[in-house]
């Protein structure tokens, strides 16, 4: 049986049992509470398993390790900030999670006035970095899937893509948040499963030894520096110390949007709103913080491991981003335990891994944008805080239809773009526009809507502009081959911001839009109201009725 066989059984297999566990949601979800949250009926270890899988996109699992193959020690640095930002994350969506019922908005709005500005400046935020995020989840599953089934041609990228999401909008639609946190759960359990047998299969050709792999990694990089920092990010320029400094400043943008945005990303939030009270939610912090620290502290073995065993050479001439690093890793692996044919089930095994990840991270993010859509636009915008359940929760499923079929059409118009500055341009604008909102909301008590929606649309607007005038857009040449390595042709060039990351700029940018917008404003804030969102938010103390008490008479 061919290996192309094999991947594609194991994507039929995996496809069969997450329609079953959705059509079995669909059937235990009545209400707004089911759809949204699950019925906040998931325990600690469940939500931590789905936090975790929500977390663990393809791009940590082939990206990282593609990155760390190509670049040693730099590449690593991904996978630190990456964890790093895991554990401020769980500190302020934790209390998040106290303070709100199901969106990011509703923490936003519970403390302010005009709510209608806030929740549609949510909204709009919410909306934009899922798109970003999901295009680049889309185009990646298009590769994926098309080298994984041995297929290039441009149609069946398309074809790829399409079906990717059609299954995601099915599971939004008909599952809800039961649906899409079952998947989440299985996506966890096999990509944990998968990356500790990689591991351990790697580590066990160097006799479980890890400088003797760093030292075969070394050698087999062709490059004394690989475990030195500097050869990929924070470059020196001989000769040219401004570029030098432009170069250093752009990693440390890099780092602020890995760190900080992710506490802003609209699809981790909402996980927090499924477990029933504020232990369970700690419980998940806990579950979490082990699945995602054993994953990345693997990532290490997984990307000098393709290094040492695979080959640099061999793993540019099929991907010359590294991305299909893992996947070679794996069938090299598999020949080596079992022979060709071992070789064949091990790559179809982690190609169904990778598979799984970019199906529950796309699920994810729909989710995210559609409740955010008809819960807080739809419910408390144009309904004023009345809506009925059933025609909030039929908003919701025609909103995930809209942002699918959208992401869908903008991901097919992008497939042959290099877009891979979409996720950490979704990060820098989750840190710009979210992360000055929700830590202001929460610890000023001067904080006002007009604040809330400054710094919202400062730091969202903030960021794309740096990004549409950076190098990442137009203006970045190859010195060797004369080739663009911007999104656009060469012969464009309006880079006129020198770095390729926004956060160094626009996070403060943010930060000041809202400081500005709350002393500018006339609004005054209600103390009492701040004074019980700290109490809600630091014990959890009534949370499951966070916003739903006192809305009303803001309008």
């Amino acid at each position: 049986m061919s290996g192309t066989v094999l991947t594609f059984g194991l994507f039929v297999l995996f496809i069969a049992i997450t329609l079953v566990i959705t059509f079995w949601a669909r059937s235990n979800t009545r209400s707004a509470e089911d759809f949204y949250a699950g019925g906040r009926a998931f325990s600690g270890a469940q939500n931590g398993l789905a936090l975790a899988g929500d977390y663990m996109s393809a791009a940590s699992f082939l990206g990282i390790a593609g990155i760390i193959a190509l670049s040693g020690y730099d590449g690593f640095l991904y996978s630190i900030g990456f964890l790093v930002a895991w554990l401020l994350t769980l500190l302020l969506v934790e209390l998040m999670r106290n303070a709100g019922r199901f969106t990011m908005a509703d923490v936003l709005s519970y403390r302010v006035r005009r709510q209608p500005k806030v929740r549609t400046a949510a909204v709009i935020s919410t909306v934009t970095v899922s798109v970003f995020y999901l295009l680049a989840q889309m185009v990646g599953a298009g590769a994926l899937v098309s080298l994984l089934l041995g297929v290039s041609t441009d149609a069946a990228k398309v074809v790829t893509i399409v079906s990717v999401g059609a299954m995601m909008i099915f599971y939004v639609m008909f599952g809800g948040m039961k649906g899409t946190t079952w998947v989440q759960i299985i996506k966890a359990v096999l990509l944990m499963s998968g990356t500790i047998v990689l591991t351990v299969l790697v580590l066990g050709r160097f006799g479980f030894n890890l400088s003797e792999m760093l030292g075969a990694a070394v050698k087999a990089s062709g490059r004394s520096d690989f475990l030195l920092p500097g050869g990929h990010y924070a470059r020196e320029v001989a000769g040219d110390p401004v570029r030098t400094l432009l170069n250093k400043l752009d990693f440390i943008s890099l780092a602020l949007a890995l760190v900080l945005g992710t506490a802003g990303l609209p699809h981790i939030v909402t996980r927090f709103f499924t477990v029933p009270d504020a232990r369970a939610a700690r419980t998940s912090v806990n579950w979490a913080i082990g699945l995602v620290g054993v994953f990345y502290l693997m990532t290490l073995a997984l990307g000098f491991g393709a290094t040492a065993l695979v080959g640099h050479q061999a793993i540019t001439a099929q991907d010359p981003s590294g991305n299909t690093a893992a996947l070679q890793l794996a069938q090299v692996l598999g020949e080596f335990v079992g022979g060709p044919m071992g070789g064949d089930l091990m790559l179809a095994f982690i190609g169904a891994v990778a598979f799984a990840t970019i199906l529950a991270v796309v699920s994810g993010l729909v989710m995210a944008s559609s409740t955010s859509l008809a819960h807080d636009y739809f419910g408390h915008v144009l309904m004023f805080g009345r809506p009925r359940e059933s025609q909030e929760v039929g908003v919701a499923r025609f909103s995930a239809l809209v942002i699918g079929l959208l992401a869908i059409a903008l991901a097919v118009i992008a497939r042959q773009q290099n877009v891979a500055f979409l996720v950490a341009l979704a990060f820098a604008m989750a840190a710009s526009a979210n992360l000055p909102a929700i830590v202001l909301s929460l610890f000023w008590k001067r904080f006002n809507s007009t604040g809330v929606v400054a710094g919202v649309y400062g730091g969202l607007f903030g960021s794309l502009l740096l990004v549409l005038f950076s190098p990442v857009v137009s203006g970045k040449i190859d010195p060797v081959t004369g080739a663009s390595l911007s999104l656009l042709p060469h012969g464009f060039d309006f880079a006129v911001f020198p770095m390729e990351n926004p956060g160094l700029v626009s996070i403060p940018f943010g930060f000041l839009c809202a400081v500005v917008g709350a002393l500018c404003s006339k609004e005054k804030a209600d103390p009492d109201r701040f004074d019980e969102l700290s109490v809600r938010s630091l014990t959890g103390t009534g949370a499951h009725r966070a916003a739903t008490r006192g809305t009303r008479r803001q309008y």
